[in-house]
């Protein structure tokens, strides 16, 4: 059994989330902030590859990324490089899918976050970076893990884009979504069933860990409030 699509899966599930990590707390810690007009524009298109089917975030980011089109051509003659049909490609296909659950759940958690607890921060003379760091992430660690969490999941699990911008290649660009695709293609049912169920695998083994954090962190707020 070639462990490739595993490997592969994790490097770009991982790696796109570390990249909408940082990207959905920006936009959701301004965002939360913006005027009503502005916020409503802007949470709709941020969340639109949430409803978007993924074959036409694939599409589009095609038309962006292909050797033919806008940026994709001009990476190609500035620096030869192919944005499309190589493993790391994969990786902006997922971060634009899971994108829209980080920023959700990250935007729900600051706007429940109690301001009052910044403005005596503040009061204090505690700086901006100090008080976002210190105080407001982590008072919204619930809904900044859950996002985290359920972006991961669903990097790890991404198909419709990925196979569009990414094909599939085995040993170059095969994930374990592609691979259950192309096995199931060519009736290989065992081995597809085997590849189903290492992804069942490690989706309840992060899901458990969410969970007994989640618990974990329950407790201590249960004893720092007694």
């Amino acid at each position: 059994m070639d462990w490739f699509p595993l490997i592969n899966s994790l490097r770009i599930a991982l790696i796109s989330t570390v990249i909408i990590f940082f990207a959905g707390i920006f936009a959701a810690y301004y965002i939360a902030k913006a005027p009503r007009f502005l916020k409503g524009l802007l949470d709709v298109v941020l969340t639109l590859p949430l409803v978007l089917p993924p074959t036409v975030v694939g599409y589009l980011l095609l038309r962006l990324l292909g050797p033919r089109h806008l940026i994709g051509s001009w990476f190609l003659s500035a620096f030869g490089i192919k944005l499309t049909m190589n493993w790391w490609s994969a990786i902006f296909a997922t971060s634009v899918v899971i994108f829209p659950l980080m920023y959700r759940t990250a935007r729900g958690a600051f706007e429940a976050f109690d301001e009052t607890l910044a403005y005596s921060a503040q009061s204090l003379g505690l700086s901006d970076t100090y008080i976002f760091w210190r105080i407001r992430m982590p008072y919204c660690r619930q809904g900044i893990l859950a996002g985290t969490v359920l972006s991961f999941a669903r990097a790890l699990g991404e198909y419709g884009a990925t196979s569009m911008i990414a094909g599939y290649t085995p040993g170059r660009t095969a994930t374990i979504s592609t691979t259950v695709y192309q096995l199931w293609r060519t009736n290989d049912d065992a081995l597809a069933f085997r590849w189903v169920l290492v992804n069942l695998a490690i989706s309840f083994v992060v899901l458990l860990t969410v969970n007994l954090l989640e618990k974990k962190d329950g407790r201590k707020s249960a004893g720092r409030g007694v």
